[in-house]
């Protein structure tokens, strides 16, 4: 196959491909526009988020078997679309899914530990000890929505910290073992100290952390979004923030970030983000959880060997 590569990878892909016989073209540095007109030469293609896969941009491509995302959602590409042309929507989730439950809980383990704030007044000469006191995740109740490979990743860290695990998936049932427990969504706002998301970006998630549902948890909580920026409704966070509902976030995704999450607008961002900037109780990242040298190597692997299937 002829397989145009549009975003960076990591060199083991197109290596692979090139090895199993695939000429692999890429061309990440060109324009869109270059890209849209040369679609009809190629098998398939290779993105992660640089091009919306549009269904008109789909039916330029009137030659392709696949299209692969190195990553995780899909929301850049019509799937359904592409599908009922019989283009194979292929992505990587297994390959960061550890990468991500490890930040989660790092950024959560630092946002209760006040490591951010310490860090920073140490570096400032002030040695304030009981200022920084901080709380354990060791008794807590973690309430995990999402149990696709992100959500099964972080159960399996969260575990060796002796939390109480609650998991809430409306598509998925009989998921939950001796150590987790598969609830609704009504027992997770009762009992939940902390929420860690790892959804989809969809119509259906879109804005679903908003006022009322942050306001029917029994408890103030803390929040863990590494999934899309999207999901969460920033001012409503930061209302939920100002009044103590929510005790604090880790926020690795942010709804502010562009398409291909390479960059925020910070020329226009609004005082809710500002907000988040500057308070104590917020751990910010930039889109960066499945962010590592290993997941790298992993998604190019996995890709790799989903692409050979392709006939």
């Amino acid at each position: 196959m002829r397989i145009l590569f549009i975003d960076s990878t990591h060199p083991s892909l197109p290596e692979e491909l090139t090895r199993l016989g695939h000429q692999c073209d890429l061309f990440h540095e060109h324009s869109i526009d270059w890209i849209v007109a040369e679609l009809p030469h190629y098998d398939g293609v290779v993105i992660r988020s640089r091009i919306k896969f549009t269904k008109e941009i789909i039916d330029k491509g009137t030659k392709l078997k696949f299209i692969a995302r190195v990553g995780a959602g899909m929301e850049n590409i019509e799937v359904s679309y592409a599908e009922s042309k019989g283009i194979k929507c292929l992505h990587a989730p297994e390959g960061n899914a550890n990468a991500v439950a490890e930040h989660a809980l790092g950024t959560l383990l630092a946002l209760f530990r006040n490591i951010c704030k310490a860090d920073a007044e140490v570096r400032k000469g002030k040695w304030l000890r009981e200022e920084n006191r901080g709380v354990e995740l060791d008794g807590k109740t973690i309430g995990i929505i999402g149990y696709g490979n992100m959500g099964k990743a972080f159960a399996k860290k969260a575990k060796g910290f002796e939390a109480d695990l609650l998991v809430y998936d409306k598509y998925l049932k009989g998921i939950g073992d001796d150590r987790i427990k598969e609830c609704e969504l009504e027992e997770l706002f009762e009992k939940a100290d902390v929420v860690s998301l790892h959804l989809p970006l969809t119509n259906e998630t879109n804005n679903m952390v908003n006022e009322e549902f942050i306001n029917k948890f029994k408890k103030n909580i803390y929040i863990i979004n590494t999934s899309r920026g999207k999901i969460v409704n920033t001012e409503n966070l930061v209302s939920g923030l100002k009044s103590g509902k929510v005790l604090g976030a880790c926020l690795d995704v942010l709804e502010y970030e562009s398409i291909s999450f390479e960059n925020i607008n910070s020329a226009s961002l609004p005082p809710a983000f500002n907000y988040l900037s500057s308070s104590s109780k917020v751990v910010l990242s930039p889109h960066i959880a499945g962010w590592t040298h290993e997941s790298n190597v992993k998604m190019a692997k996995i890709l790799a060997e989903k692409i050979s299937k392709i006939k």
